[in-house]
C-alpha cells in the first residue's frame, strides 16, 4: 500500500474521531477518494480553522486569570499598611481610655486648672478636643478605606476562582485538541514522504527580516529567529509558542508588552491602512483567532512568520494563503 493511500485511510479515521470528540468541527473526506497532498493540507487548514478559536479562548481565560491574580496581590499590597494602621490606632485609643477611666488624667486637669488663666485653659481643652476628633477622623477614614479595599479583595477572590474553573476546563479540551492534531500532522508528514513536508505552504527561503533600530525590525528579527521551535498551544516562548504567544514574546524583546491573546493585541495596535511595515502584525479571519508577524516578500509575496498549529513548528508563510481580516502596528 502506498504511503499516500495509507495516510488517505488514516486521515479518515482521525477526521471522524475529531468529530467524535468535538461535534461539526470537521467533515472526513470521502472514504473511497484518495486525497491528494494539497487536499491533505486544506482538510488540516479547515480542522484547524475550527480548533484554533478554542486554543485563543483559552488565552483570553488564562491572560484575565494572571492580570486578576496581579490586581489581587496589588490589592494585598494596599491592605496590609491599612490593617496596621487600624490596628495600632485602635490599640493607642484603648490604651487612652484606659487612663482615663484609671484617673490617670486628673492629675492633668488639675495642673491646667491650677496654672494659668481661664482663658488659657478654655484654649487647651479646645486643641485637646480637635486632636481627639482628629484622631477619630483618622481612624474613621482608615477604616473605611480597609472596608473598600476588602470588598474589592473578595469579588477579585471570586473572579480568580471561576477563571481558575474555566481554566481548567479549557486545558482538559486543550489535551483532545493538541491529540488530534498531532495525528493529522502526521498524516501531513507521512503525505510528503520522507524528503521533508514541502509544499507551497513551508517556504525554504531565508527570512528577508533583518535586525534594525525600529522596534518592528527588532521583533521581526527576534521572531525569524524562533523558526523551527514547536507550537505549544498557551506558550509564549522560549522554547514554544501558540500564535499569539509568539508576537508577545518578540515585541516583549523590542520593548512593547502585548497581552497573550489575538483580539487583545488587535485592540493595542493601531490599524495600517498603507503599505505594512517589516514587523506589523497581520490578523486573520472574522474573529481574529490567528495572528503573525509580516516579515518582507518572497518572490513579490508578502510573507510572515508565525506558529501556525499544534504539531508543526515556528515558520514562514505566504499570507494570503488565508482571509487577512487587518494589519495593526504596535
Amino acid at each position: 500500500m502506498t504511503p499516500l493511500r495509507t495516510a488517505s485511510r488514516s486521515l479518515t479515521r482521525a477526521l471522524v474521531l475529531i468529530a467524535a470528540l468535538l461535534v461539526g468541527l470537521a467533515p472526513a473526506l470521502p472514504a473511497q477518494a484518495e486525497p491528494s497532498i494539497s487536499e491533505i493540507e486544506a482538510e488540516i487548514a479547515k480542522t484547524w480553522e475550527k480548533l484554533e478559536p478554542l486554543v485563543e479562548g483559552y488565552n483570553k481565560v488564562h491572560s484575565e486569570l494572571v492580570k486578576l491574580q496581579k490586581k489581587a496581590a496589588g490589592l494585598e499590597t494596599k491592605l496590609q499598611p491599612l490593617r496596621m494602621t487600624v490596628e495600632v490606632t485602635r490599640t493607642r485609643v484603648g490604651a487612652i481610655a484606659a487612663e482615663y477611666y484609671k484617673g490617670g488624667r486628673n492629675a492633668e486637669v488639675n495642673a491646667l486648672l491650677s496654672s494659668g488663666s481661664p482663658k488659657q485653659f478654655a484654649d487647651q481643652l479646645m486643641l485637646l478636643q480637635q486632636i481627639a476628633h482628629g484622631k477619630q477622623e483618622q481612624i474613621s477614614a482608615t477604616s473605611e478605606a480597609k472596608a473598600k479595599f476588602d470588598g474589592e479583595k473578595a469579588a477579585l477572590d471570586k473572579a480568580i476562582t471561576d477563571q481558575k474553573a474555566k481554566d481548567t476546563d479549557l486545558a482538559a479540551k486543550k489535551k483532545v485538541i493538541e491529540g488530534e492534531m498531532s495525528r493529522l500532522q502526521k498524516l501531513r508528514t507521512q503525505a510528503y514522504g520522507s524528503g521533508g513536508s514541502g509544499g507551497s505552504l513551508k517556504l525554504g527561503n531565508a527570512c528577508p527580516a533583518q535586525m534594525g533600530s525600529g522596534k518592528g525590525q527588532t521583533a521581526a528579527s527576534w521572531a525569524c529567529k524562533q523558526i523551527s521551535k514547536p507550537y505549544v498551544w498557551g506558550a509564549a516562548g522560549p522554547g514554544s509558542f501558540d500564535c499569539s504567544g509568539l508576537t508577545q514574546w518578540a515585541y516583549g524583546k523590542a520593548g512593547i508588552s502585548l497581552t497573550h491573546y489575538t483580539k487583545d493585541q488587535w485592540g493595542e495596535t493601531t490599524k495600517v491602512s498603507g503599505t505594512p511595515m517589516v514587523g506589523d502584525l497581520v490578523f486573520f479571519y472574522g474573529d481574529l483567532h490567528h495572528v503573525g508577524m509580516y516579515v518582507g516578500t518572497v518572490g513579490g509575496r508578502r510573507v510572515m512568520v508565525h506558529a501556525p498549529h499544534t504539531g508543526d513548528v515556528v515558520r514562514m508563510q505566504y499570507i494570503d494563503v488565508m482571509p487577512v481580516a487587518g494589519y495593526r502596528r504596535p
